[in-house]
């Protein structure tokens, strides 16, 4: 069996950067939920993408529930989201007791469709918050999304959990709503195997959101808590790591980017094949390469082909309103989301990716279309 290659995987840096901060978190003995990496990713984090202030939390699932919480999301309110995304960005919804609107995609940027979202509006009268979803890293269109909300009175949260990296108009995505939430899981385009960062220019949010996050305890010399809190902080061996992995995230961009124009530039010209949409205003990380199958070859066959192979391939996300845990609740749309599941393929996209791989995943998708 040839060595397997992964759809997207861990990457640390060859300059060895990430354990030189890890070792510094042993040497000083600081094995905690708190100390200078954490204080630091933080600050290193913000300046990276722009932005005020950022909170270190042990996972960007925990950095969407504090920010709906922060938003004052509660039971009975109605968060509007994406359809065409991971489940994470949807559960915390239900941590809050409010329910989720999924909104259809928009063909011209995979992400939440400004038109769905603003019918949805005006239909659902206790709208609190609206989730928008950078999918793969291509930005949602946020100068529509942004007035629509602003128009309305709403909170918007930025999953940018897939899209580190990716600008919208010049400006990082996960910094133009109310708040932003980032990703380090294992397969993101850096990594500190678990953890997340919730961020924003408002600085109180963000003090009541590390308060939060440390089970809400109480300045005072006795254990007390005034408010229910979370077990969210990030460790300071890991967020280590993350100030290593923050050092290359522009290589990890401009590796992804790569990946992506050799798969469009030896596939693209292949009829019945679209890669995901580029628009002008948009300069995206390209986290996952992912393409559409419109000549009437079932993209389960691609994925088969590829996987004896030994190579990592899936469908694009699964639309949250056909999960059978959401069959229950609300939907705007036209079904486009459903389309590109149904006629999705992501293909390998990991950095760590050599030219022989690409040329081999190539060579095997070549075969089947000809």
């Amino acid at each position: 069996m040839t060595e397997r290659i992964f759809l997207s995987s861990p990457h640390m840096s060859d300059e060895g950067y990430e354990m030189d901060y890890v070792q510094q978190a042993f040497d000083t003995n600081w094995i905690a939920p708190l100390g200078e990496n954490v204080n630091k990713f933080e600050e290193e984090f913000a300046e990276k993408v722009g932005i005020d202030h950022a909170a270190a939390l042990s996972s960007g699932t925990a950095a969407i529930h504090l920010a709906l919480k922060a938003a004052g999301v509660g039971e009975g309110d109605v968060v509007l989201c994406p359809t065409l995304t991971f489940s994470a960005t949807i559960n915390p919804i239900f941590y809050q007791n409010a329910e989720p609107v999924f909104i259809d995609s928009d063909e011209k940027t995979w992400n939440m469709s400004p038109a769905y979202l603003k019918q949805a509006l005006e239909q659902y009268p206790n709208v609190k918050a609206v989730i928008v979803v950078h999918l793969y890293g291509l930005s949602a269109d946020m100068d529509p999304i942004m007035e629509i909300c602003k128009e309305y009175g709403v909170t918007v949260i930025e999953d940018a959990a897939e899209s580190l990296g990716t600008y919208y108009k010049g400006q990082h995505t996960g910094t133009i709503g109310d708040y932003g939430i980032f990703s380090f899981n294992g397969n993101k385009i850096i990594t500190t195997s678990g953890g997340g960062m919730l961020v924003s220019n408002n600085e109180e949010k963000i003090k009541k959101a590390r308060y939060w996050a440390t089970q809400s305890r109480d300045q005072a010399r006795h254990y007390q808590h005034s408010e229910i809190g979370y077990n969210y902080r990030i460790s300071n061996v890991v967020a280590g790591i993350g100030r290593g992995q923050l050092k290359v995230l522009n290589k990890r961009v401009e590796q992804k980017k790569n990946i992506f124009h050799h798969y469009k530039q030896e596939l693209g010209h292949l009829e019945g094949i679209s890669f995901m949409p580029e628009n002008d205003w948009d300069d995206p990380n390209f986290w996952l390469s992912a393409m559409t199958i419109n000549n009437g070859i079932n993209p389960t066959i691609i994925m088969d082909e590829l996987e004896k192979e030994n190579i990592e391939s899936r469908p694009v996300w699964k639309p949250m309103h056909l999960q059978p845990v959401f069959q229950q609740y609300h939907f705007v749309g036209d079904r486009t989301s459903e389309r590109l599941f149904a006629k999705g393929v992501c293909l390998p996209s990991d950095t760590k990716l050599q030219n022989e791989d690409l040329l081999k995943i190539t060579d095997v998708l070549k075969r089947i279309f000809y």
